[in-house]
């Protein structure tokens, strides 16, 4: 069984930054290792998931055309944990943030983190005007 840990949601105002943080952890060597890639997507009420970032297992990172220049990866290496840095944030950020995680590499290749298979709950990013 795969677990996903996503958090740092928040409220914040137009231009103003936050930081999601995503773990994983099971039994398959990948996630024992740290070795997965990792996908946040988001949906605004009344809207469709969509895809916004993903970084892989070496550390190759696809962004939205969205936030492309506004939102970056680092990683915590010691406790695996991966961080999504958004800045400048704008009101059409809001909503709900998913992470999800992937070892298999065909879904990692593609950068669609809606093709992952495993999924947090969520955490909450509303951006006010």
């Amino acid at each position: 069984q795969v677990q996903v840990m996503e958090s740092g949601g928040g409220s914040v105002q137009a231009g103003g930054s936050l930081t999601l943080s995503c773990a994983a952890s099971g039994a398959a060597s990948r996630y024992l290792a740290g070795s997965y890639c990792v996908g946040f997507s988001r949906q605004a009420p009344g809207k469709e998931r969509e895809g916004v970032a993903t970084i892989d297992f070496d550390d190759k990172t696809t962004f939205a055309d969205s936030v492309k220049g506004r939102f970056t990866f680092s990683k915590d290496h010691d406790k695996n944990i991966i961080f999504l840095q958004m800045s400048d944030l704008r009101p059409e950020d809001s909503g709900m943030y998913y992470c999800a995680a992937e070892i298999l590499s065909g879904p990692c290749a593609q950068g669609d983190p809606l093709a992952f298979r495993h999924w947090g709950q969520g955490t909450q990013v509303t951006v006010s005007s």
